[in-house]
């Protein structure tokens, strides 16, 4: 069923762009805001550590591993195994929990039931920005809060979700999400939260028509994506290790996570993490980086020849919607693909924490 919705999803943002297809089903797309970054974010090929020396507050360094002169419509991707392989450290931090692995489940259609196993391609986004403040006046629990999370992204709307309730403990089916050591949302200094996404520009559009397209089918597309997470601040021997991570030498003063453990459609898992270190040379700043890490399902990526028998869809791969690449994309936030919602959800956390 998740490959059904991943697909059908991402087939209706293709669709979306066809005048035909509009007219198909008589709708009108409201106008959509074009995709936008903040001017302060400067695209770096890399976070160098000795990059912190000349960096002023108010500038933020960011990159995602794309190769922007890449013909390679999937730069920016690589696989989760090889993400594991190549850059443990930064797995080890980005994973929903130590010893994540590629799913396996059962899945069962038209009565028999067969097991899978599910790949995924990850996109990862670094951030790194200097704050006028010592890591001691920074708190950031102040930051793990659902008030908080909710101003990040006026687009996403959340709200408390009983830990009791998070899908991987309910649903069998998706026990192969639930952490080994502990409950989700079971840690100190932990918020549980549910939220929803609405699909903006024609991307509602799209899924109307993709509905009607899939004759004879019960399932429909919602025209949102949904997902649950858990905030929290990291304990202080969690975050202690992350200077290995981030290459700079100072003892770190904080950690804040957000782990999305379970996603309606399209992504299989995130996170975003925010670590806090004193400046070098000068203990009354604080240099922060963030990360942000979204797992893809590959099947969804891998539909290119279903897409090209499709007149309307045979110029627009999924890859494209997501990585930002198709003139589809729209808004600032998730619509607008992975690589601008990532800016701009960083460039967020960076004017919070120079304002309060």
């Amino acid at each position: 069923m998740l490959k059904q919705l991943s697909a059908t999803l991402l087939f209706a943002l293709a669709a979306a762009g066809s005048a035909d297809a509009q007219e198909t089903i008589k709708l009108q797309a409201p106008p959509a805001p074009s995709a936008t970054v903040p001017s302060n974010v400067k695209d770096v090929g890399a976070l160098d550590p000795t990059d912190v020396a000349t960096l002023k507050p108010g500038t933020i360094l960011f990159t995602d591993y794309r190769d922007k002169a890449s013909t390679n419509p999937e730069s920016g991707l690589i696989s989760y195994n090889d993400w594991v392989k190549t850059r443990p450290a930064e797995a080890a931090a980005l994973a929903p929990f130590p010893g994540y692995a590629e799913p396996d489940y059962s899945q069962t259609l038209n009565g028999v039931t067969k097991q899978r196993h599910e790949t995924l391609k990850v996109y990862v986004a670094e951030g790194r920005f200097v704050v006028n403040k010592a890591p001691g006046a920074i708190d950031v629990s102040r930051y793990a809060t659902l008030d908080f999370v909710s101003k990040m992204d006026g687009a996403i709307r959340h709200k408390a979700l009983n830990p009791a309730d998070v899908t991987p403990t309910k649903d069998p089916a998706a026990a192969f999400a639930k952490r080994p050591d502990r409950a989700w949302c079971d840690a100190p200094s932990t918020v549980c939260l549910e939220s929803r996404y609405d699909l903006e520009g024609k991307l509602p559009l799209g899924v109307r028509l993709a509905n009607k397209l899939e004759l004879g089918s019960t399932k429909k597309v919602a025209e949102f994506v949904s997902f649950q997470s858990e905030l929290r601040v990291l304990q202080p021997g969690e975050a202690a290790g992350l200077n290995a991570l981030t290459k700079i030498d100072t003892p770190v003063a904080g950690g804040l996570e957000q782990t999305i453990f379970w996603v309606n459609q399209i992504l299989r898992f995130g996170n975003f993490l925010a670590v806090v270190q004193p400046l070098p040379n000068d203990p009354g700043k604080s240099v922060v980086t963030t990360y942000m890490a979204l797992a893809v399902k590959a099947d969804v990526l891998d539909r290119k020849q279903e897409y090209v028998r499709v007149p309307v869809l045979k110029n627009l791969l999924p890859v494209q919607v997501l990585m930002g690449n198709s003139s589809f994309n729209t808004g600032n936030s998730i619509s607008a693909g992975l690589p601008t919602y990532s800016r701009n959800r960083i460039s967020a956390f960076a004017e919070a924490l120079a304002k309060n």
